[in-house]
């Protein structure tokens, strides 16, 4: 039988936390050059969704490591090495730098804060760190970061100034331009969409140094609590910079019949981030696992949304939110 995994292990496995595993090997640049490409090569879980040759990378990027050469050189050898990866969760760390696969900079912003502030958040109060105001009888939470934490109280406090407010339609979560953060605040969210156990996602782990060892496929699991819940319609706006446990939300609320995905595909990250610490003080995170939609959808490069929406040019000139007020036209319908 496939293990179930419960709300603890959850958060522990897709915390942003690194698992580090020191290194005794001597502190040459060959050596750490050599040791960061076997680290990967053992541990990486998307070498062949991503159809990347790891042994022909080596070939192209080892012949410029040399004995003698500076950190700085040896890391500017590295980096672009780990990005032919195209992963925002791989990051090289060290004294004087820490890399970053930008992920999300060839896609358009789909996203104006100013416009926000000026012509919809007139009246919003800020409980914790949501964002929340009512727009033409529609619930509106911005929620910036799932690092920032909000307790299941002050939750409660927003959804119940939607639930008593008169002829409410339903609400709007806005989580654009949300990098990720600790799951264990998605799953506040989202226990207050289920009404029964629901199936959010099944995620298989590297445990072993071939590139196809994983575990069997473990499925994640939604309870439903007693607490104030969502009223009549959600929807959720997306877009490119929406990213690791972000982008686990998007792919968990999809699994609810009542939400409405809308924006654009989501930026992805959908591997456990695990590390290794190297003999020179360095450090490499990278994904170490597999997750899938209860229908099998890959999310590591991205959920795509329900209703794929563009803020308009024109509108954005305007001051119109093209993808929220999208989004309160479909609740109001």
């Amino acid at each position: 039988m496939k293990k179930l995994l419960y709300f603890v292990p959850v958060l522990f496995i897709l915390s942003c936390e690194k698992i580090v595993s020191p290194s005794t090997k001597p502190s040459d640049p060959i050596a750490v050059f050599d040791e960061l490409w076997k680290t990967l090569d053992e541990g990486y879980s998307y070498f062949d969704y991503k159809g990347v040759n790891w042994d022909s990378v080596y070939t192209v990027y080892r012949p410029n490591v040399h004995a003698g050469m500076t950190d700085r050189a040896l890391y500017d050898v590295c980096v672009p090495m780990l990005n032919t990866l195209r992963d925002g969760h791989i990051n090289l760390r060290t004294g004087f730098a820490r890399s970053y696969y930008n992920y999300y900079a060839d896609y358009p912003p789909n996203f104006n804060r100013e416009i926000l502030e000026r012509n919809y958040w007139r009246g919003f109060e800020i409980t914790g760190p949501l964002i929340h105001t009512i727009i033409d009888s529609v619930g509106y939470i911005y929620y910036r970061s799932f690092a920032s934490v909000f307790s299941d109280e002050q939750l409660d406090v927003v959804l119940q100034r939607f639930n008593d407010y008169p002829g409410i339609r339903g609400v709007v979560i806005d989580v654009r331009n949300n990098e990720g953060g600790n799951p264990a605040n998605a799953f506040r969210i989202l226990r207050r969409l289920a009404t029964e156990r629901t199936l959010i996602y099944t995620t298989k782990f590297k445990d072993g140094p071939g590139h196809n060892e994983f575990t069997e496929l473990q499925q994640s699991y939604v309870d439903p609590n007693d607490r104030v819940g969502f009223p009549g319609k959600v929807c959720v706006l997306t877009n490119r910079t929406c990213y690791s446990a972000c982008n686990f939300f998007i792919a968990s609320a999809k699994a609810f019949s009542q939400v409405t995905v809308i924006g654009d595909t989501t930026g992805g990250g959908g591997g456990q981030p695990v590390g290794h610490e190297f003999p020179n003080g360095w450090a490499v995170n990278f994904s170490g696992s597999i997750t899938y939609m209860p229908d099998g959808f890959n999310i590591e490069h991205g959920v795509p949304p329900h209703k794929t929406v563009a803020l308009n040019p024109i509108d954005e000139a305007n001051g119109i939110d093209t993808i929220l007020e999208y989004a309160i036209a479909f609740i109001r319908q």
